[in-house]
């Protein structure tokens, strides 16, 4: 099986401050309808980042310093409510690639995962330090290692949690199960097969 292993995720980060950042926010329900994900990558916070005549407001996603990012920094519970999978979807067509935050909704955290996107755990402490330094130092890289279980910025260095079979999903390669299925399509069919004859 060709895995493709996430072990460390590098690049700028994007500072997005507040708790309980829900997926109505992160992706306003009327881009729902449409019928691929190859537009989401224009669709994160748009409320909150356009008027209704399409001009800009004032918001980080818009600011020209974090255009660049891929990992995104923010606070307690992200992804709450509504459980769609659009919002990391529209995230990670914006270009993130790993998540750190306090705490995260646990459909949410699976829904990255199958992305493919580290949704890691930090301190209260530790998140704000990270945020700062963003904010301070947009162009500073970052660094999630999987392995030691750690975000670095410079000299600073903090320790990240994750659930350990994710984590190991992501270190072994095993975490795009849709892709491991069509890999094994042979296997899933003869599965299948012999699932129908037993109800037969």
């Amino acid at each position: 099986m060709n895995c493709i292993k996430v072990i460390k995720v590098t690049g700028r980060a994007i500072p997005v401050i507040g708790d309980d950042i829900d997926n109505d926010r992160i992706i306003p329900a009327r881009y729902l309808k449409e019928i691929t994900f190859s537009k989401m990558g224009k669709y994160p916070f748009f409320d909150e980042r356009f008027n209704a005549d399409g001009s800009r407001k004032d918001h980080v996603f818009n600011d020209d310093r974090f255009q660049e990012a891929s990992i995104l920094l923010t606070n307690v519970n992200f992804g709450c409510g509504s459980s769609r999978e659009h919002a990391p979807q529209a995230l990670h067509r914006w270009g993130i690639k790993a998540i750190v935050a306090e705490s995260f909704a646990e459909i949410f955290a699976g829904n990255c995962a199958m992305l493919g996107i580290p949704a890691v755990v930090a301190s209260k402490s530790d998140v704000a330090k990270l945020q700062a330094i963003a904010a301070q130092v947009p162009n500073i890289e970052f660094s999630i290692n999987l392995n030691d279980l750690t975000v670095t910025a410079g000299n600073t260095i903090v320790s990240v949690a994750m659930h350990a079979s994710i984590r190991k999903a992501f270190v072994e390669g095993t975490w795009d199960s849709t892709s491991m299925m069509l890999e094994n399509a042979d296997q899933v069919e003869n599965v299948s097969e012999r699932l129908i004859n037993m109800l037969a």
